[in-house]
């Protein structure tokens, strides 16, 4: 009996405990102090990233036949948990390469595409993306203007997409090595078909358009405009056959949105730990903030928050499958919580530490502008508001009998 009481649901194994481990040392010695610097210069820190290449973090979730660790969803959930505690902006360039990239290759792609790119990938010696959104749509997928049309041996790529990170990798708008595409390559029974194809860098017609600067937050993770101007890319960098783009996202926007959700974590703990600081630290009419009522509030709240976020997003990849889809649900609900919580706390660490937490060198404020991407990208909470009603009622019998 005692051992089924002594499940560690954020460690269960002892290699999760060594990963995070690695994880947390690492950051306190390389990434903690550029966080702030790379932030306000609005740079991706490259050789920090390649770094983690060498921790095996970047094919996290890969076969380590193809140069990764062979770790599950658990694994991803506490490094992006991690990393964020110091430098989610850091963290966001990870995940865009990792989870939307490396991970959808692995996943989707054919063997003998696997070879040829994931042990680069897995390295660190390429820097990865994924291109779904559009300067007109993001959230509708199906109404995206890329095309791709086959000619040959090549198909011919027409589009732009925007809000790419890790589109580009430096202030020469350099592109990043290489990119999942998704394009319109015709219709079917009247629905526009999708498909996903790998564009390298140097492929003729691809270009980086414009670096996106002076974002709110996630500064140290560069976000560009992809242009594709009949961009020749061959039948062999097709992902899978005309049409199955669908179904790759549907793999990947559950790990993608776990891995966020991971994220806000990382924001709400560091965010707790800076205002709790302070407010032992700091007296005010001859006493520790701490004994105010209205600053226990904030803190015994955002305590609650965070608790009760980390125990969902935990609980969740135990059912969730890298391979396939099924939970779309609750990696909906994990994102939809977390990340609104993560922005409140963020919030409440300002509030307690007031005129310090307002300025870049005591990090809530860095925080708290990152946490709001969280509730946009990879899906807005209304998104996850929509998806999760119409998923509760196909299966209310199920989860309230």
């Amino acid at each position: 009996m005692s051992e089924v009481f002594s499940f560690d649901l954020y460690n269960p194994t002892e290699e999760h405990k060594m990963l995070r481990e690695t994880v947390r040392n690492f950051v306190q010695k390389e990434v903690e102090p550029q966080a702030h610097s790379f932030d306000r210069k609005e740079e991706f820190n490259l050789s920090l990233f390649r770094q983690l290449g060498e921790l095996g973090l970047l094919g996290i979730t890969t076969s380590d036949a193809y140069g990764g660790s062979g770790m599950d969803a658990l694994a991803a959930t506490l490094v992006h948990e991690e990393l964020s505690t110091s430098d989610p902006g850091f963290c966001l360039a990870y995940l865009a390469h990792s989870m939307l990239c490396v991970n959808n290759i692995a996943n989707n792609a054919s063997e003998e595409q696997k070879k040829k790119w994931l042990p680069k990938l897995c390295s660190g010696e390429w820097v990865g993306a994924m291109a779904m959104s559009e300067p007109d749509y993001g959230t509708d997928v199906l109404g995206m203007a890329t095309t791709a049309q086959l000619k040959g041996d090549y198909y011919v790529l027409n589009g732009r997409k925007m809000w790419i990170t890790n589109g580009t990798i430096d202030e020469k708008k350099t592109p990043c090595d290489i990119v999942l595409v998704y394009a319109k390559t015709g219709e079917k029974n009247g629905r526009p078909q999708i498909s996903t194809f790998v564009v390298e860098k140097g492929f003729e017609g691809f270009a980086v358009g414009q670096k996106i600067m002076d974002k709110l937050g996630m500064r140290a993770s560069n976000t560009a405009e992809l242009v594709f101007e009949n961009c020749k890319v061959p039948k062999s960098h097709l992902i899978g056959t005309e049409g199955d783009s669908m179904m790759h996202m549907m793999r990947n926007l559950e790990i993608e949105r776990l891995t966020l959700a991971a994220m806000s974590l990382g924001i709400a703990k560091r965010s707790i730990q800076e205002m709790n600081k302070y407010a032992t630290q700091r007296s005010a009419f001859g006493k520790p903030l701490r004994k105010f009522g209205q600053i226990q509030r904030y803190i015994a709240d955002s305590y609650a928050k965070y608790i009760a976020s980390r125990a969902y997003v935990y609980d969740t990849p135990r059912k969730l499958k890298l391979d396939s889809h099924g939970n779309r649900l609750d990696s909906d609900g994990v994102k939809l919580v977390a990340t609104t919580f993560a922005k409140e706390i963020a919030d409440n660490a300002i509030q307690v530490m007031g005129g310090y937490g307002y300025v870049g060198e005591y990090v809530v404020e860095r925080l708290w502008r990152d946490a709001k991407l969280l509730e946009i990208g990879g899906g807005t909470i209304e998104a996850h508001q929509k998806n999760i009603t119409a998923d509760l009622e196909k299966q209310d019998q199920v989860l309230f009998s």
